[in-house]
Formats: structure tokens, C-alpha cells, sequence
């Protein structure tokens, strides 16, 4: 089980720091992903992670400005957002899988989403 949390409605050029909690002891063994999804669009990968944490992966719409990182003792994923956008706005969904890759394929587990809105 994946839970989110940490969105909320945030001015642009703001933060948040959303988290992923995992039920389970293998969370350390997953890849991690964090995926998004605005009204009448469809799911867009944002940053991953792999099970070691040595590597990341971002969408070029956030290089620069988000950073995703775990910590395995707390089988937790962070995705840190700074700078934010209007069109940032959206649910942002964590995921595990079995490799860091950009498409939905690789995972299994979703969590429920958390609502992010960035106003301009």
C-alpha cells in the first residue's frame, strides 16, 4: 500500500514536499516513481527513483526545480518541489515497480493521489 501526502494549494514560485509512505519490507528492493494527472489530460511521468537511490530520472518540464529522494528506513519517497507553476496543477500519484522508467508499465502499486494547485 502507497499513501501520499503533503499537497495543498500553494502561490506559484512556492514549495511543497509531498511524500509516499510504503506499507511492507521490501520497500527497498522497488524502484519508485511519481507520476501526474491534470483534468482532461492524461497521466505524465514526473521523476524516478531506483532501488539504491544512486539514480534519478526527471521529465524536462521539471529538471532543475523538482528532486525526488527515499529514505528506506522510513520506506518513504519525497518529491520536493520548488519553483512551482500553474501548470504544475494536478493529483500527483507515487508508484512502485521494478525499474525507474518513465512509462507506467514497470509498476504495480499506485497510491490514491494528492492534490496539488499551484495559483497564479
Amino acid at each position: 500500500q502507497l499513501v501520499e501526502s503533503g499537497g495543498g494549494l500553494v502561490q506559484a514560485g512556492g514549495s511543497l514536499r509531498l511524500s509516499c509512505v510504503a506499507s511492507g519490507r521490501t520497500f527497498s528492493t522497488f524502484a519508485m516513481g511519481w507520476f501526474r494527472q491534470a483534468p482532461r489530460k492524461e497521466r505524465e511521468f514526473v521523476a524516478s527513483i531506483n532501488y539504491n537511490g544512486r539514480s534519478t530520472y526527471y521529465a524536462d518540464s521539471v529538471k532543475g526545480r523538482f528532486t525526488i529522494s527515499r529514505d528506506d528506513a522510513k520506506n518513504t519517497v519525497f518529491l520536493q518541489m520548488n519553483s512551482l507553476k500553474p501548470e504544475d496543477t494536478s493529483v500527483y500519484y507515487c508508484a512502485a515497480g521494478s525499474v525507474p522508467r518513465s512509462d507506467s508499465a514497470p509498476y504495480p502499486y499506485w497510491g490514491q493521489g494528492t492534490q496539488v494547485t499551484v495559483s497564479s
